[in-house]
């Protein structure tokens, strides 16, 4: 009984530290799968740019994600889900924001391939989720070449 005790103990001392290291981001090789996505759609998880339910800021974190997405080089934006070879969706809060990247087939519903989040994630002009998310993209490419 002693040991169980002490088992217990030490179990939930990893959890409250791994609780307080935050949210993990994804493994950037998942990403792997889409290292010949050229097609983008951007969405939020309450629903398309348009809708009209969808909160104010998640329509901006579309709105910015699109706009740095235009930018990139060898991606091409679509304002269809079905067009698209990469699906990424967006969650702007008060208290963090969040991207998060699906291929084709997994949106709605299914298991991202990486996700992030950060408090004021998309506020800046080069948005922090973006930036990890394309530094992880061109990792990805980059690794295929070797």
């Amino acid at each position: 009984m002693k040991y169980l005790r002490s088992a217990l103990a030490l179990l939930a001392l990893c959890s409250a530290m791994a609780l307080a290291q935050g949210p993990r981001e994804q493994d950037w090789k998942a990403l792997g799968t889409l290292k010949n996505a050229r097609f983008v759609y951007v969405t939020s998880y309450d629903g398309p740019q348009f809708s009209p339910n969808l909160f104010p800021e998640d329509r901006a974190a579309i709105a910015r994600v699109q706009e740095e997405v235009r930018r990139w080089p060898g991606y091409t934006l679509v304002y269809r889900p079905w067009q698209a070879d990469m699906i990424l969706a967006v969650q702007a809060r008060p208290s963090e924001d969040v991207l998060a990247v699906y291929a084709r087939g997994m949106w709605p519903g299914g298991t991202y391939l990486w996700r992030a989040s950060r408090e004021n994630g998309f506020s800046a002009e080069h948005s922090a989720l973006l930036s990890a998310l394309k530094a992880d993209l061109d990792r990805t490419k980059a690794e295929d070449v070797r």
